[in-house]
């Protein structure tokens, strides 16, 4: 790729920040939450009295419009989240409600609720009482702070690029210093567990990348763009393992997260050295096997038509692809 120099300033020209839409988000988020089975802004700890009112309001609810398959599924999400929720350490869970913000939504309430009315002890339900208050707190922090103070997606994705503007203040790509996209990957990291990598984030990038691709004067921006979206889908799908069942190591799952924890320059290498078409010992039929498994868990685990679900899903796709490409060369029948 020809190396090229782009100025800051006419990277982001053009495009309108979306700090607007956020805060209409935030604004959204907080309706949903006040009016929901608790009033975000009249927190209390719970007694006996609050689970009978909540019990009371959760009796005069009835499911509308959707079918009964779409509203187990719904319930089994819910209450994996709720499961992984009751596990988590304070600092764990945190974090769980930052990634998991928008799921905190009336229906999540109302199953807490009949989860704890149904405990067989007092102390599962306090326990399920005290993790109440404690997500409810968090998530009004959260609340509280989008709206006091909200980063554009636009003044993210300039953070992120920051490590490889120059004293000029331009962009070259590839970058010069080899450890710039080594910073860049640390500023992804930790915005992502600040919960800034949303889906205004991702529409911001894919706004610049489509404006790049339409454009056509702006080459090694669209690679640069690119990238952003692969480091986010690699640290995004690394954050759960499913190499291990019980204390059997699955080789093949082991061996897609070293591809997906891998900078794509090196995925060819691995490929070769990992399947049994070249050095290693992982059948192809066995690794496509897992990769179809990754992304049939994506598409649960993600937003039906969201750009994470999109982003995630193509990246793992185009480890597939380049699995494919190898494999029939390495066969001895290129396509």
């Amino acid at each position: 790729m020809i190396p090229a120099t782009i100025s800051m300033a006419t990277l982001f020209s053009g495009l309108a920040p979306i700090t607007t839409p956020l805060k209409h988000r935030c604004s959204v988020l907080q309706k949903r939450w006040h009016i929901g089975v608790f009033r975000m802004t009249m927190l209390t700890p719970f007694s006996s009295s609050n689970s009978i009112e909540w019990k009371r309001r959760r009796n005069l609810i009835c499911a509308v419009g959707r079918g009964p398959e779409e509203a187990f599924k719904k319930t089994v999400e819910v209450d994996r989240l709720i499961d992984m929720l009751r596990d988590a350490n304070p600092k764990e869970l945190q974090q769980l409600v930052v990634e998991n913000i928008l799921a905190f939504n009336e229906g999540f309430w109302i199953r807490l609720a009949a989860r704890t009315d149904t405990c067989k002890s007092e102390d599962d339900k306090k326990d399920y009482e005290e993790l109440a208050t404690s997500v409810m707190n968090i998530v009004d922090r959260v609340v509280h702070k989008t709206h006091e103070k909200i980063e554009s997606a636009t003044d993210v994705l300039k953070a992120i690029l920051k490590p490889v503007v120059h004293e000029e203040e331009e962009i070259s790509w590839p970058p010069r210093d080899p450890e710039a996209l080594k910073l860049m990957e640390k500023e992804i990291v930790q915005r992502e567990q600040e919960g800034q990598l949303d889906e205004g984030f991702l529409a911001e990038v894919n706004a610049q990348l489509r404006q790049s691709k339409e454009d056509g004067d702006k080459p090694g921006l669209e690679a640069m763009l690119q990238k952003v979206l692969q480091l986010y889908a690699s640290i995004k799908l690394s954050k759960k393992s499913y190499a291990k069942k019980g204390n059997e190591v699955l080789k093949a799952e082991q061996f897609l997260e070293t591809i997906i924890k891998a900078p794509e320059e090196e995925w060819n290498k691995l490929l070769i050295d990992g399947l049994t078409v070249g050095k290693g010992e992982i059948l192809p039929e066995e690794f496509y096997a897992v990769i179809k498994k990754r992304i049939e868990r994506i598409l649960i685990r993600t937003e039906g038509g969201s750009y994470q679900q999109r982003i995630l899903t193509e990246y793992v796709k185009g480890i597939q692809s380049r699995t494919e490409q190898l494999v029939q060369l390495l066969r001895g029948n290129p396509q």
